[in-house]
């Protein structure tokens, strides 16, 4: 155990320092250094926590009804399961904050809870990063910016569920890439089935297996989302039907792009974001062509073989990581709605290919991935002013992460000595 912990020490420590932060920026800095009367309390997580709640106390049919918002899949709720019975059990209320309700005291709870939950995506970074052979001390930058960034979808915005899908996907990654198709199968599942917006990227994680193993691998993929939704449609079906596959987002409260205008629109103002998703899944679906045809055992690649027996490369593990985080980055270019969190799990999985690319790379990565977090923070609705720039650092970072051929050939030649 120690020698794991001493392993795991800088994302035990960036853990830490973003909780610390994340509770800080939350209550003790809008009340005492901004003067306001109000928590900066992160509004989304609330809905999350009342369909965690009704999970808890058997009301299955509530998930996908007011005022959860639920859009995501069930999983979503379940990772939130024990933090709601702790609440539940300690009768704490919870009353959305606003000017009835200043300081609720349920975020003492709940906010540390969802913070640590993210955090779950910093520990399968460095795991990453440690099968790639990056530095000990470039390890420990890669968490500080991956913390930096994970603020966002934390403290500020509240959504658990993107986080920890995120770090199953790298987890899945980890294990296919050490020949463990079967557990890789069962990560990926549980990712989709907590937020199935890493299924974008699934199909670039799949790239590489025997033709033979790709079946089960989407099997398994596949039925824990099929298990939960099937729960909560018995439970509910319109609701669930209609949370799920619509996917409604309001360009007033949120950041219209380029393709809102082409969006079917729906009551209230909003749009259906749901067409658009597919389209993007077809796009990341060219993303595991182009491993495929690069490393595949058609082109000759060793990281699959027909026995199934072969573990990837560094170099291959990199480049499948730089095309899983472009297939992710797809949502923030296509989506015809976008939240100021929407970029976060790109940023995630690329800033762990800039570590394998060199000191230069990651820091000159870890400021564009802090500007584009700044960026996504910003008021502005105006297409040119917040969704322009946020896809133009999006562009810059991948093309500064690019683990490229000439890199890849240096890192495979010392295997070959």
């Amino acid at each position: 155990m120690r020698d794991r912990l001493v392993r795991r020490l800088f994302p035990l420590v960036a853990s830490a320092g973003l909780i610390i932060v994340g509770m800080l920026t939350t209550t003790w800095g809008p009340d005492r250094i901004l003067h306001a009367t109000e928590w900066a309390l992160p509004y989304d997580y609330w809905g999350t926590l009342v369909a965690a709640t009704r999970l808890v106390h058997g009301q299955v049919g509530g998930l996908y009804t007011q005022p959860t918002g639920l859009v995501s899949l069930p999983g979503t709720a379940i990772i939130l399961a024990p933090v709601a019975a702790i609440i539940s059990g300690l009768g704490l209320s919870l009353h959305i904050p606003g000017p009835d309700n200043l300081h609720p005291a349920v975020w003492l709870i709940a906010g540390p809870y969802q913070i640590a939950l993210c955090c779950v995506q910093l520990f399968a970074a460095d795991a990453l990063a440690e099968r790639l052979g990056v530095s000990w001390w470039k390890r420990g930058l890669l968490a500080v910016a991956g913390a930096c960034a994970l603020w966002s979808v934390s403290a500020r915005w509240g959504h658990p569920e993107d986080a920890v899908a995120v770090g199953l996907l790298l987890y899945a990654v980890l294990a296919l890439a050490d020949d463990r198709p079967v557990r890789a199968g069962w990560l990926a599942g549980a990712a989709i089935c907590v937020q199935p917006l890493v299924l974008l990227a699934v199909p670039t994680v799949v790239a590489l297996l025997p033709g033979r193993r790709i079946a089960g691998f989407l099997v398994r993929a596949a039925l824990p989302s099929a298990i939960l939704l099937g729960i909560a449609g018995v439970a509910n079906w319109g609701a669930m039907y209609t949370s799920v596959t619509s996917q409604p987002n309001s360009p007033v409260i949120n950041h219209p792009t380029a393709w809102t205008s082409l969006a079917p629109h729906m009551a209230g103002g909003n749009v259906a974001a749901g067409p658009f998703r597919l389209a993007t899944i077809v796009l990341a679906c060219l993303c595991a062509v182009v491993v495929r045809r690069r490393w595949g055992p058609a082109a000759g690649g060793t990281a699959a073989t027909g026995a199934g027996n072969a573990q990837w490369e560094p170099a291959v593990v990199a480049e499948v990581l730089w095309f899983a985080a472009l297939a992710l980055a797809l949502r923030s270019f296509f989506e015809p709605v976008m939240v100021s969190y929407y970029p976060w799990p790109a940023l995630a999985v690329v800033l762990i290919p800039a570590a394998y690319g060199g000191w230069v790379r990651l820091l000159v990565a870890g400021v564009i991935a802090g500007g584009v977090t700044a960026q996504g923070q910003g008021p502005w609705h105006n297409v040119l002013a917040w969704w322009v720039p946020l896809v133009a650092g999006l562009l810059l970072l991948l093309a500064v992460s690019w683990p490229g051929r000439r890199r890849v050939v240096a890192a495979a030649a010392p295997a070959t000595v």
